[in-house]
């Protein structure tokens, strides 16, 4: 078990190899890009079976787009919610984030925005009290359950709430209505939580988090197209680079089809490799990955990494003044 006494806390955040289909958690300000009016998605991550209990990460989140009025402006109201589960002591945790991105249209003639996003909710931390061994319960040779553990925690679980402030800016690529580019910056846990240990020391205070992010969508030919996607996050000390590209290929009508596919890999520095193959079925889509481990963990875990699927739903909703019906709006 890892016990942090120091001022700030510097653990890592949730994170998954498949970044670009979880947008509310690297950026608020990416809510509602994408060319539909609704999308939900969700993804299931396993880590490290092949070391010690696995890891095991659920997201999901849902985004909802609407006109602003008669205004070429557009709201995304939507959610994420997060659940992981680490360890032989079951160490829990949940969040629970309402989400609002604001999209101000910067052309009359192309499609170009700068938006604005919040998000902010309850985290709650736990883990099993009688799970947890410690070196106060071994009698010099074996291991006696019924010795003290010689921990004093005042609550198995605590909660706080967190919050996150971004900005992006989408455009259109050329003359191309499908090519599009993005960038956001996103400021996590600006309010710095400091309810966040098991001892009830409340010195402890969250580092906050930058998340850069970047994606490009490039047509290829009139059956194709490639999808850049990369981001780079520094939160005290630690920092995390990843990226990479999907080719996609339409199986059927060009101008809008509903068979597609989708392959390509990412690379998350001195870390992993991760291939990854989509299958979309609109509006439904399946997406596997797979983390080949490059880190200094590789022997042991004999470059065995962590497994994604992730299911999402996307579409245009039947009702008037529909993102579909508009000329412009902001799509990725």
């Amino acid at each position: 078990m890892l016990i942090i006494c120091s001022d700030q806390l510097l653990s890592q955040d949730i994170h998954f190899s498949q970044f670009f289909e979880t947008p509310l958690l690297r950026n608020p300000a990416l809510a509602g890009l994408f060319t539909g009016d609704l999308r939900l998605q969700s993804v299931y991550r396993t880590q490290w079976q092949s070391v010690t209990v696995p890891y095991q990460t659920t997201s999901f989140n849902g985004e909802y787009k609407m006109p602003i009025g008669k205004t070429e402006d557009f709201l995304t109201v939507g959610g994420q919610i997060l659940y992981d589960k680490a360890g032989s002591i079951a160490m829990t945790a949940t969040h629970i984030m309402p989400a609002v991105n604001y999209h101000k249209s910067l052309s009359s003639v192309r499609n170009m925005y700068l938006s604005l996003g919040f998000m902010g909710g309850i985290v709650q931390r736990r883990f099993d009290r009688s799970k947890v061994t410690t070196n106060s319960q071994f009698d010099g040779t074996t291991y006696n359950g019924g010795l003290a553990d010689g921990e004093t925690f005042d609550n198995p679980s605590y909660s706080y709430f967190d919050g996150t402030v971004g900005m992006s800016f989408n455009t259109q690529i050329g003359d191309n209505t499908d090519n599009n580019l993005f960038v956001g910056l996103a400021y996590h846990h600006f309010n710095k939580p400091s309810n966040i240990t098991y001892y009830g020391n409340t010195k402890l205070e969250m580092t906050p988090k930058w998340v850069y992010s970047a994606g490009a969508r490039v047509s290829t030919a009139e059956n194709s197209y490639i999808t850049f996607q990369a981001d780079y996050i520094s939160q005290g000390q630690n920092t995390e680079m990843i990226g990479g590209a999907l080719y996609t290929y339409k199986l059927d009508d060009f101008a809008d089809p509903k068979f597609l596919i989708h392959g390509g890999a990412f690379v998350r520095w001195k870390d992993a490799i991760i291939p990854v193959a989509k299958l979309e079925m609109r509006p439904l889509a399946i997406s596997l990955s797979y983390d080949i481990n490059t880190s200094q963990l590789a022997t042991a875990t004999r470059g065995r990494g962590g497994f994604e699927m992730a299911l999402s739903y996307q579409r245009y909703i039947n009702r008037d003044n529909s993102s579909k019906e508009a000329v412009r709006c902001p799509r990725f």
